[in-house]
């Protein structure tokens, strides 16, 4: 079993890195977000759950706008567009169902 070390990082957009592995139904990022950068407002067909380890992030899920800090976990139903902006250096967990083909290697 890989450590999150030796995972391919995938370069999201500018200081935005994620790190996956996936499972027969699912995949799980590790997600780094360097101070200050942004996620453009997008949306796929995969549920999403994200879980807030280190920094601060404002997330915009639909029509509401979250503050994630270390514990806060939120889910993003499917075809729901989402942004988001790093308020400090940032790290979470991103889990999808289903599997990100477009994720993979």
């Amino acid at each position: 079993m890989p450590r999150i070390s030796e995972l391919k990082k995938k370069l999201l957009t500018e200081g935005i890195v994620g790190q996956y592995v996936h499972g027969d139904s699912t995949t799980l990022g590790w997600v780094t977000i360097k101070a200050g950068r942004k996620l453009p407002a997008h949306h796929h067909p995969h549920e999403q759950i994200t879980l807030m380890l280190e920094g601060k992030m404002e997330m915009q899920i639909g029509d509401e706008t979250f503050l994630l800090e270390p514990g806060v976990v939120k889910v993003i139903p499917a075809n729901t567009p989402h942004s988001a902006i790093a308020h400090s250096d940032s790290v979470l967990i991103d889990v999808f169902s289903p599997v990100r083909e477009d994720y993979r290697e």
